[in-house]
């Protein structure tokens, strides 16, 4: 017999408690599946049509896909399951423990973003399938912090979800209609070790490095003064060299060097055209020096995102919220979803500024908020005919 899900603080209570980190380091990598099959359980007593997705390749992470009523178009409330690592010594109270302070829920995805999951069950407690005109999807992917496997193998089987989505990740219940890109490099320069007494024993990576990182310092300030979009408060594309090793000892020459850069590209602009650029200036730069160099993507990387401001769950996300949609630069599963036929925006309780956080919160004001902000646009993009028949 299907149960009814427990109350707020107790679905909240849960959530926290499993444990859902994600990782691209494989030693604090784990999978989401608990949550996902305690998702699917209350809503499963609320009446919705539960489907547990496998993620191909790893037998413990999965999606939940949750839908009530029938139809082609409709809504979709996303978010995602998984946690990034956390750091024992920063927290003040034990992260898989949902703690109240000062107005304050702490814990390991209260902010980003296992609380919105939450949130969304608990809106739509009271609904019943008989009326909703469109259907609604409740979705909750795996692997969003590392590698976005959940969201691609949704892409991957082509499943067709609804004609617009909610994802609820933290943006101050703001909604944001576009956001940056990301991609992330690693250039490798190798060259020949030998003797520091003689430079012509070897031949020094470190220095060819050198001259790449001049040649991409100047690569980026051309981009940005080719690229801008005031709609962001960083109104250009940003490259961030964020990890350089070389060598291993003073009196050796450098034979291997490798330098990690972030790149974070505006609407419009395309990851493989920047990949090319980057692999046709590279080897240019070395020149004759006999150094070589090669580039590997350190993940397949996430495009920019636009929904049109025109669009109806931009308009009405800013009537309901009566804010302004705007831009970040974060990223979100939002490209994929909107692979799908879906219009996206990305509108939830949290603040940036506390995920991926010691000590993580969620601010306790902004639950009923959430809550109520759900309910209504589930009336408008499921119940109401004036919206229904507006939905292209």
């Amino acid at each position: 017999m299907p149960q009814q899900p427990p109350g707020l603080m107790q679905m909240l209570e849960e959530l926290i408690a499993i444990p859902s980190v994600s990782s691209v380091n494989p030693a604090f990598d784990q999978g989401n599946r608990a949550v996902v099959e305690r998702l699917g359980e209350w809503l499963h007593g609320l009446g919705f049509a539960v489907e547990i997705q496998p993620v191909p390749g790893s037998a413990d992470k999965a999606n939940l896909i949750a839908t009530l009523g029938r139809g082609e178009g409709g809504l979709v409330l996303a978010g995602h399951t998984d946690t990034v690592p956390y750091d024992d010594s920063g927290w003040t109270s034990d992260p898989f423990v949902l703690s109240e302070r000062d107005g304050r829920l702490y814990g390991l995805g209260t902010c980003d973003m296992k609380s919105f999951l939450g949130l969304v069950v608990e809106a739509v407690r009271d609904l019943r399938a008989e009326d909703l005109k469109q259907p609604l999807v409740i979705l909750a992917t795996a692997d969003e912090e590392s590698g976005m496997t959940g969201a691609k193998a949704l892409v991957e089987a082509e499943r067709r979800l609804g004609r617009y989505a909610v994802i609820g990740e933290p943006t101050g219940l703001q909604p944001v209609h576009l956001h940056k890109g990301v991609m992330m490099e690693a250039i490798r320069v190798r060259g020949r070790s030998g003797h520091s007494s003689d430079p012509s024993f070897g031949n020094s990576a470190l220095e060819g490095m050198h001259r790449i990182l001049n040649d991409i310092l100047a690569w980026r300030q051309q981009v940005q003064s080719r690229n801008v979009d005031r709609r962001f408060d960083v109104p250009v594309p940003t490259l961030n060299l964020g990890y350089i090793h070389g060598g291993d000892n003073p009196n050796r020459i450098c034979a291997h060097c490798e330098l990690h850069i972030d790149i974070r590209p505006l609407p419009g602009m395309n990851l493989d055209e920047l990949r090319g650029l980057l692999a046709q200036r590279l080897p240019r730069v070395l020149g004759e020096t006999g150094l070589a160099v090669e580039m590997e993507s350190l993940f397949p990387g996430l495009p920019p995102m636009e929904t049109p401001s025109g669009s109806p769950i931009v308009q009405v996300a800013e009537q309901l919220t009566g804010s302004e949609s705007r831009a970040v630069a974060f990223g979100t599963e939002g490209p994929y979803l909107r692979d799908l036929g879906m219009d996206v925006v990305v509108l939830g309780p949290g603040d940036i500024a506390q995920a991926h956080q010691p000590d993580e919160y969620l601010a306790a004001d902004r639950l009923q908020p959430t809550v109520d902000l759900l309910r209504r646009l589930i009336r408008r993009f499921c119940m109401d005919e004036a919206e229904v028949r507006h939905a292209p």
